[in-house]
């Protein structure tokens, strides 16, 4: 029975590329000289560090640059408060990888509300869409293309 997954996933490696890019660029500014700020990435966490808001919104705007050269798409980006305090301010951005619990159960909700012949089935983080035939496959991958999630979609391991 044909099948294929749908996952939500980023590439790392390219992620760490981008954030140095993105700090050898802070350090050469010249509207950032002086101010300690900085980029570091741990476990698919980007902090931000600076001495002010308006820097951070600064930053934010480098490091989404270098991470769309890069070819990772902004929408695995989850912005969180920044943390300002009187000589610092500091902002944490997740990495998001795989398609969580709720955002799954609204895209098989979505895809049985379309009446196509085909299963779905959550298997941890991401989605297995299986079908008798291939066409009902790719027409369950035009609409999702056409679905608004607010995470990027991937689809692999199509099988026939």
């Amino acid at each position: 029975m044909p099948s294929f997954d749908v996952v939500s996933d980023f590439d790392s490696h390219e992620a760490r590329n981008a954030v140095d890019q993105a700090n050898r660029e802070v350090t050469t500014r010249f509207d950032f000289k002086g101010t300690n700020s900085k980029f570091e990435i741990e476990d698919d966490v980007i902090t931000l560090t600076s001495q002010s808001d308006f820097q951070l919104r600064q930053m934010i705007d480098i490091l989404n640059q270098k991470l769309a050269k890069r070819g990772i798409n902004l929408a695995c980006l989850e912005e969180q408060a920044p943390d300002l305090s009187a000589s610092m301010a500091r902002q944490k951005i997740v990495l998001r990888r795989g398609i969580d619990t709720e955002r799954a159960k609204k895209l098989v909700k979505h895809i049985k509300n379309a009446k196509m012949k085909v299963q779905t089935a959550i298997q941890g983080d991401k989605l297995r869409v299986s079908g008798k035939k291939r066409d009902d496959l790719q027409a369950v991958i035009a609409l999702l293309k056409e679905y608004d999630v607010d995470l990027p979609l991937q689809y692999e391991n199509f099988r026939d």
